[in-house]
C-alpha cells in the first residue's frame, strides 16, 4: 500500500451535490475516502490476476466511453453501472470532486471555516470558527444561528446538506467565489457574503485533564496525523495515561493510521486485508510508546481507517476501548479514471484485525460499553479506567 492508500466513506447521495464529510464538524468538502490507488493495468493484471473487480471497472469504463461516443454524459452512464454492480461503497466522482478528497486528506479544504452542528428545534448552529477564515473575518462567532445559505433555508436539514450549500458544486465553488448566509444572534439577524478560502484544518488536537491525563482527538487521518500523535505523546507528563478519542472519526489515510499504531505499539501486525483474494498485511514499526495506559474512546461514528487502528489496540492488548459499537465499515476501494476525467471506485476487498475479525458490516465491540444511562461521560469513564490501569503498573 502507498502513502496515497485509504478506506472509503458513503458516497453522495445525488449528483451535482459537493461531497460533504464532517471533519469534527468542520463545513469541508470532500472525504476520507479510502481506496487504493490505482496501479496500471499491467501492474494491476500482475498482482491481482484476471480478478472480477478488474472486469467491473472494464464494465463502468466501457459504460462511460459508450456514452461519451454518443453524446451522453459519461459521469451518468457510469453512476448507473455501479448501481448495477450492487457495490454497497462504489462511487462515481466528478474530477473536481476527486480533487477535492486529495486536497482534504493533505489537510487542506476550499470552504468559509464554520464548525456547526444540528441543535434538537432543528436549527444549524454554529459550534466554531477557524481563526483568520473568512467566516471568522466576517465577525461571525460560536453561538451564532445559520438560517439560510444563498436564500435556501437550512432550518430542520441534517447538517452534511447544509454544508453542500455552501461549498456548492465541487467543480465550480472554488476559493474565491462566493457564498451569502443569513445568520441569527438573540434578536439580531443579518446576511454576510463570504468569500470562500484554501483553508486547512488540524485533524489532531489535545488537551490536558486536572491530573495530567493527555486527551488525543483524532478528527480524521489526513496527512501529517501520525506524527502529530507522536508530538503529542512526547509533550504529554511522563508517567500518565493517554485517551486516544476516535469519536466521529470517519477514517482518513491508511498510512496514517499505522503511523498512529506504531506511536502506541513495539512493532507486529496492525492488520491483514485481501485484494480480490489475494492477502496482504500492515505492520506497525518498532518503537512505539507501550508503557503509558491507553484507553480507546469511539462511537458509531468511527469509521474505517479509525475502525483499523482500534481494533489493533484492542487486539494487541494496548487499550481498554469505551465507548459504543463501531460503524462496520471495513471494506476497500480502488480508484479508476474514466473517459471524460470523472473517477469510480468499486470495492475490491476487506480487512481484519490481527486476530482476524472482520469489522464490515459488523463493527468492533468495544471492552466497556458507555451508555446514555452511565451518569458518568465517556471520558469520565476513561479516567477512571486509567486510573485502574495505572494502579495495576
Amino acid at each position: 500500500m502507498s502513502g496515497r492508500d485509504r478506506f472509503s466513506q458513503p458516497r453522495r447521495t445525488r449528483r451535482g451535490a459537493a461531497l460533504t464529510l464532517v471533519f469534527a464538524g468542520v463545513l469541508v468538502t470532500g472525504a476520507a475516502t479510502g481506496s487504493f490507488p490505482e496501479p496500471d493495468a499491467t501492474a494491476r493484471k500482475a498482482a491481482f490476476g484476471p480478478a472480477p473487480t478488474a472486469t467491473r471497472h472494464e464494465d463502468v469504463q466501457k459504460a462511460a466511453a459508450e456514452a461519451m461516443a454518443d453524446g451522453k454524459s459519461p459521469m451518468e452512464a457510469a453512476e448507473r453501472a455501479v448501481s448495477r454492480s450492487g457495490d454497497r461503497w462504489g462511487a462515481v466522482y466528478s474530477e473536481g470532486e476527486y480533487q477535492e478528497f486529495q486536497e482534504s486528506l493533505d489537510g487542506r479544504y476550499t470552504g468559509v471555516g464554520l464548525w456547526a452542528t444540528r441543535a434538537r428545534d432543528g436549527r444549524i448552529e454554529v459550534t466554531k470558527v477557524q481563526p483568520g477564515s473568512p467566516a471568522a473575518e466576517a465577525g461571525i462567532r460560536e453561538g451564532d444561528r445559520l438560517h439560510s445559505v444563498d436564500g435556501s433555508k437550512v432550518d430542520g436539514r441534517p447538517v452534511t446538506e447544509v454544508i453542500s450549500l455552501l461549498r456548492g458544486n465541487a467543480d465550480d465553488a472554488a476559493a474565491g467565489t462566493t457564498v451569502t448566509v443569513g445568520l441569527e444572534r438573540g434578536t439580531r439577524a443579518w446576511t454576510e457574503k463570504l468569500r470562500r478560502a484554501s483553508l486547512s484544518t488540524d485533524s489532531v488536537t489535545e488537551r490536558r485533564l486536572t491530573g495530567g491525563v493527555t486527551v488525543v482527538r483524532i478528527a480524521a487521518f489526513t496527512k501529517g496525523s501520525g506524527d502529530a500523535v507522536r508530538a503529542a505523546l512526547r509533550q504529554a507528563p511522563a508517567d500518565t495515561g493517554i485517551v486516544l478519542d476516535l469519536r466521529g472519526n470517519s477514517g482518513g489515510l491508511v498510512t496514517e493510521a499505522v503511523e498512529t499504531a506504531s506511536a502506541f505499539l513495539d512493532g507486529g501486525l496492525v492488520a491483514t486485508y485481501d485484494v480480490d483474494g489475494a492477502p496482504r498485511s500492515l505492520h506497525a514499526d518498532p518503537g512505539g510508546d507501550t508503557s503509558r495506559p491507553l484507553v480507546v474512546l469511539v462511537d458509531g461514528g468511527t469509521m474505517s481507517a479509525a475502525e483499523m487502528l482500534t481494533g489493533a489496540l484492542q487486539d494487541r492488548g494496548r487499550a481498554v476501548v469505551i465507548g459504543s459499537r463501531t460503524f462496520g465499515k471495513g471494506s476497500i476501494q480502488m480508484p479508476t479514471t474514466l473517459p471524460g476525467g470523472s473517477v469510480a471506485e468499486l470495492t475490491v476487498g476487506h480487512y481484519r484485525t490481527p486476530s482476524g475479525h472482520s469489522v464490515d458490516g459488523r463493527g468492533i465491540t468495544p471492552d466497556l460499553d458507555v451508555g446514555q444511562a452511565d451518569g458518568q461521560t465517556a471520558v469520565e469513564r476513561a479516567e477512571t479506567v486509567l486510573s485502574g490501569l495505572g494502579d495495576a503498573d
